[in-house]
């Protein structure tokens, strides 16, 4: 008896997880495209065919949903650029890869992302979210810091403005979120090689 309870134990969790999952991306969708404010409870159950009192069976609310969202997305990019930092082998290298790396997140956390650049200054009024300021500035700061290291190693020039620098890829890369198509002819990898290839060598015959 036991073993029969845990057997069907389990797959009731991995359902719930599943469906949780379910919501938090139709939600991601919703906030992603019409905006966090304009998105009510009613709209992202009515959207996953549900009524909205069968959402707060998993979520108490959808600044519980955005949090997750955004906590989700942030704490794998910190992990992946802590990974790229760790196994470069130079600056320039490291800039590449953290330009892939981030190329490559839209694949899964697009609407997050979108989320991210969109609602940040809003949320972050917020006691709540406080996080996302504190992220904000810690991607900066990884970001600044293989510039300057570039630079003293000469891989940079020394004349370049690294904050300047920093918003400028921060923007090349990040804004393509509301373009991106994931089903489209180009995939990541080949944007992010465009956006190297600029980057890197410029658009002006030499």
């Amino acid at each position: 008896m036991v073993s029969t309870k845990r057997l069907s134990a389990r797959p009731a969790r991995e359902s719930g997880s599943e469906r949780r999952a379910e919501l938090l991306a139709i939600a991601g969708e919703l906030f992603a495209s019409r905006g966090f404010l304009a998105t009510t409870v009613r709209d992202i159950a009515d959207a996953a065919g549900i009524l909205s009192g069968s959402l707060y069976h998993h979520f108490d609310s959808k600044e519980s949903m955005v949090d997750e969202i955004l906590r989700d997305f942030l704490d794998t990019q910190r992990r992946t650029n802590e990974r790229v930092l760790r196994e470069a082998s130079d600056p320039r290298a490291a800039i590449i890869e953290l330009i892939r790396q981030s190329f490559a997140a839209m694949q899964h956390h697009q609407a997050a992302i979108a989320i991210f650049q969109n609602e940040s200054k809003y949320l972050a009024q917020f006691e709540r979210f406080g996080y996302l300021r504190q992220a904000a500035n810690e991607f900066e700061r990884t970001w600044t810091r293989v510039l300057q290291d570039g630079q003293r190693s000469g891989a940079f020039r020394a004349d370049l403005n690294v904050k300047l620098a920093y918003r400028f890829i921060r923007d090349m890369v990040w804004t393509t979120v509301h373009w991106y198509n994931p089903r489209g002819k180009l995939t990541s990898n080949v944007i992010a090689d465009q956006y190297i290839k600029i980057l890197c060598d410029g658009i002006v015959v030499p």
